[in-house]
């Protein structure tokens, strides 16, 4: 493979994640807002004033999730543009050295994210719509719900359409900021990453990541104190996890290398383990965009979790009847379930991310895959290599992502549900069975998404693989 046909084939897998992950964006959103529209009509039978009453409360949570998905979404399309970016530094230095202008590369990323954004967003609505009629039908056949005037098609859908072109667009701009800083002399070069060092050296950049998680945290301290007296406690934590969490993504470069140097300790000492702890541990952009996907998903999925066992928790004291306890446990049970439906939609839009960040990586290493295998490496040890790389990002990321999570769940709880139970700060309380089913399946996951990359770097010979980049 060629260094034009990998850069070629790096935007192409690149586009083809952002355009998944804009359409399950926009297709979760529209879904959200018809469902909400349907339950509020189910609710309000056909008493119009109740159903716009319904319809209004029922959308804030609607609104809320979009959020969510919109912001993971923005994320993960950011880090695949970058990486991407990355993948194609030779190619954009080529275009520098015949007289196209960084300005002009950046826009041309930027105009490309709108179309894919567009697309996307475009065909995950009419997929949305589309899945809304049949599962109306459904419902109706099974007796589920009553044949009642629903409306499936109304201005309101343009919404989350409008909302994931324009964070796409805007991703594509911030993920391409990589090509101000090509210069047209690297076109002698193949696809080159940041080192530690380099990373390090962006004062900007990271006091400002740490301006953001500090002055997060301090949101999230006053939504759990505000939310002993008032249950609008939690939009100070809401824009404490927001502010918080948007640090800890920019300023991921610093925070995982001393992770992955600790968890590549336990890697043992052999050749493929000792180059996936070097590699992880000196291009830590790369390791970052790749782990930051997994990070999200597991925090969503602890967060909501230990929100709702904590609350159940706080509950605990107040109910002396047996009975009372159950009907509560069944509740929290049963809107837990409805929660982790609708947060596995963000969840599986970081799966996304994860998944093709890894296959770009390896993909974008060709020539460095070639020269170990010149060098004396065999087909097995490389693939040992990646496979340690990928355990060491996996348990990294797992790890973080479970300490944020039972955080922002704590905190979550306390900020709504304070004020209501006045059973004071307890301890977050983690339901244990489901934390581990995410461990495991996000392990499998990520070792899984490794196994067809490495295998396609490995059956290029090593002469094929140098020329490659």
């Amino acid at each position: 493979m060629s260094g034009s046909e990998t850069a070629s084939a790096t935007g192409h897998a690149g586009r083809g994640a952002s355009l998944l992950v804009a359409a399950l964006a926009s297709a979760f959103g529209v879904l959200l807002l018809e469902t909400t529209s349907v339950l509020a009509t189910v609710v309000s039978g056909n008493d119009v004033s109740r159903i716009a009453a319904v319809r209004a409360a029922l959308s804030i949570v609607a609104f809320l999730f979009i959020t969510i998905a919109v912001y993971v979404s923005a994320i993960v399309t950011t880090n695949t543009v970058a990486t991407v970016i990355a993948g194609r530094t030779r190619t954009i230095a080529l275009m520098r050295l015949i007289g196209s202008s960084a300005g002009d590369q950046r826009r041309a990323v930027a105009l490309d994210g709108l179309k894919v954004g567009l697309a996307g967003a475009v065909l995950g609505a009419a997929a949305g719509i589309l899945l809304s009629f049949a599962g109306v039908r459904l419902a109706f056949g099974a007796g589920l719900i009553p044949d009642l005037g629903y409306r499936l098609l109304e201005p309101l859908l343009a919404l989350p359409v409008v909302i994931v072109v324009l964070s796409t667009w805007c991703a594509a701009w911030v993920g391409s900021r990589r090509v101000l800083t090509v210069s047209p002399m690297q076109a002698v070069g193949a696809a080159q990453e940041r080192t530690l060092e380099e990373s390090a050296r962006r004062p900007g950049r990271n006091a400002f990541a740490i301006v953001l998680m500090a002055t997060g945290v301090l949101f999230l301290a006053g939504g759990v104190w505000a939310g002993q007296v008032t249950e609008y406690g939690v939009l100070l934590g809401l824009a404490g996890g927001l502010l918080s969490f948007t640090g800890l993504v920019l300023g991921s470069h610093l925070i995982m290398p001393p992770m992955l140097s600790l968890v590549g300790r336990f890697l043992g000492g052999s050749a493929p383990a000792r180059l996936a702890v070097a590699n992880a541990s000196q291009h830590p952009e790369r390791s970052a965009r790749t782990t930051i996907g997994l990070v999200i998903g597991v925090t969503l999925i602890t967060m909501f979790a230990v929100a709702g066992s904590t609350f159940e928790t706080m509950m605990q004291p107040l109910m002396d009847d047996p009975v009372t306890r159950a009907a509560v446990s069944e509740t929290v049970s049963t809107s837990l379930a409805v929660i982790s439906v609708l947060v596995g939609f963000s969840a599986l839009i970081a799966a996304v991310g994860m998944i093709n960040n890894l296959a770009l990586s390896v993909l974008q290493r060709s020539r460095e895959i070639g020269l170990l295998r010149a060098l004396g490496f065999t087909g097995r040890q490389v693939r040992a290599m990646i496979l340690a790389e990928s355990v060491q990002m996996t348990v990294a990321a797992v790890t973080l992502g479970l300490v944020l999570g039972v955080a922002y769940g704590w905190a979550a709880a306390q900020s709504l549900f304070g004020s209501v139970t006045h059973a004071g700060l307890v301890a977050p309380s983690i339901p244990w069975l489901l934390v581990t089913l995410c461990v495991v399946g996000t392990a499998v996951l990520t070792v899984g998404a490794t196994i067809l990359p490495a295998r396609r770097a490995v059956s290029l010979a090593p002469i094929a693989a140098l020329a490659a980049g």
